[in-house]
C-alpha cells in the first residue's frame, strides 16, 4: 500500500527510516522512473522506506504564471504512475511562496529529515532546491554530513541507454521539456519513447454537437476540464479506456474540425468495432475515461463537404485498425 500525504504533519511520527528523492515528476518519464527505481532499490537494501516528495501546483505556476508550461499529466495520473513503480510513500507539498522561502537547510532539515527521517537522499547531479534554488549538490552533501544522511547521485538519469536518441538525431536526456515539444508537434511516438508508455489524457465524456453521430462516426468528447497535455491538432490512432478498464481501439480527433464553422477545439474519440448490438450498455457519457495516443495519422484538413469528410474518416478508421493490430502483434 502506498501512503500519500498532503502535508508533512500527516507523516506518522514513527515512519522511517527512509530513502528520499524530490522533484516535480511531471510525466513520470523514463528518467524519473530510473530515479524512483533507484530509491526503491536503495530502500530495500537498507530495510528502509522508499519515499518521493513532489509539489502541487507546479512551482512555475506560482513564480511565473503567465509562462508556466502545460502539465503533461494531471495530479491523479502522476500519483498513480509513481505508485505503480512500488514506492512506499509520496509527500505532496502544497507549493506556495512561503514554501519557496525555505532555505536549503530548512527544507532538508524540516521535511526530508524531520518529517521523513531520511537516511539516504537520492538526487540528480543538477539538483537545485531551497530559496531561489540556492541549494545544489554540494549543499546537499554538506547537509548530509551535518544532519546524518548519505547522498546518492544519479548522473544524467541513467545507465540503461540514457540519454535517449530520437529519430537518429543528437543524444538528449529524458526531460519533461522534450515530451512537451514532441506533443506540440504531434509526435506522439517520440513522446512515448521518452515517457516509456503512450501519452494519455483523462476526462469526463460529455455531450457534444452530435455531428460525428450524424455522419455515422459517434465520438466520446472529453470535457474542457480534462487533464493531460493536448497534442497538436490532427487525427490519431489510439485507445479509449473506460471506467471498467476495458481498452477500445479508437480514431481520435484533436482540433476544431475546419470543415464546419463555429466548432471549438476539442478532443474526441471514435471507438471502432464497438458493440453495436449493445449500444445502451456502451453509453460512455459521464464516465471518466483515458484517451491514449499511439500514432498521428494526419493533420487537420478542411474538406469540401460532408461526403468527402466521411470518405476520409472511413480511411482513418481502416488505418487505425491496421496500425493498432500491427502494434499488438
Amino acid at each position: 500500500m502506498v501512503h500519500i500525504w498532503n502535508d508533512p504533519s500527516e507523516v506518522p511520527v514513527d515512519f522511517g527510516p527512509s530513502v528520499v528523492t524530490f522533484g516535480n515528476f511531471d510525466g513520470v518519464h523514463r528518467g524519473h522512473q530510473q530515479v524512483l527505481s533507484q530509491v526503491i532499490r536503495t530502500a530495500k537494501r537498507n530495510r528502509a522506506k522508499a519515499v518521493a516528495v513532489t509539489f502541487d501546483p507546479h512551482p512555475s505556476v506560482i513564480h511565473r504564471p503567465d509562462s508556466a508550461p502545460e502539465l503533461i499529466m494531471g495530479q491523479q495520473d502522476k500519483l498513480q504512475a509513481m505508485s505503480a513503480l512500488g514506492i512506499d510513500g509520496i509527500l505532496v507539498l502544497r507549493y506556495s511562496l512561503d514554501l519557496a522561502q525555505l532555505t536549503p537547510e530548512e527544507f532538508v532539515d524540516s521535511i526530508l529529515v524531520g518529517s521523513l527521517h531520511a537516511e539516504h537522499v537520492v538526487v540528480g547531479h543538477d539538483a537545485r532546491f531551497g530559496r531561489n534554488n540556492s541549494g545544489d549538490l554540494d549543499t546537499m552533501k554538506e547537509l548530509g554530513l551535518r544532519l546524518g544522511f548519505e547522498v546518492q547521485v544519479i548522473s544524467e538519469f541513467g545507465s540503461e541507454g540514457y540519454p535517449l536518441h530520437a529519430g537518429g538525431g543528437d543524444s538528449r536526456r529524458c526531460s519533461s521539456t522534450w515530451i512537451r515539444e514532441a506533443l506540440q508537434d504531434g509526435d506522439v511516438a517520440t513522446a512515448a519513447s521518452v515517457l516509456g508508455r503512450s501519452h494519455h489524457m483523462r476526462g469526463e465524456v460529455v455531450h457534444g454537437a452530435a455531428r460525428g453521430r450524424e455522419l455515422g462516426f459517434p465520438t466520446a468528447n472529453l470535457s474542457a476540464g480534462a487533464t493531460g497535455l493536448i497534442p497538436a491538432d490532427g487525427i490519431y490512432a489510439g485507445w479509449l479506456v473506460d471506467q471498467a478498464g476495458t481498452r477500445w481501439p479508437a480514431a481520435i480527433s484533436v482540433g476544431s474540425n475546419p470543415t464546419f464553422e463555429g466548432v471549438s477545439r476539442q478532443v474526441e474519440a471514435h471507438v471502432i468495432d464497438r458493440p453495436d448490438e449493445a449500444v445502451e450498455e456502451f453509453d460512455l457519457y459521464g464516465q471518466n475515461v483515458l484517451v491514449e495516443f499511439v500514432a498521428r495519422l494526419r493533420g487537420m484538413v478542411a474538406y469540401t463537404g460532408p461526403e468527402a469528410l466521411i470518405e476520409q474518416m472511413r480511411l482513418d478508421v481502416a488505418q487505425t485498425r491496421e496500425l493498432l493490430l500491427t502494434a499488438a502483434t
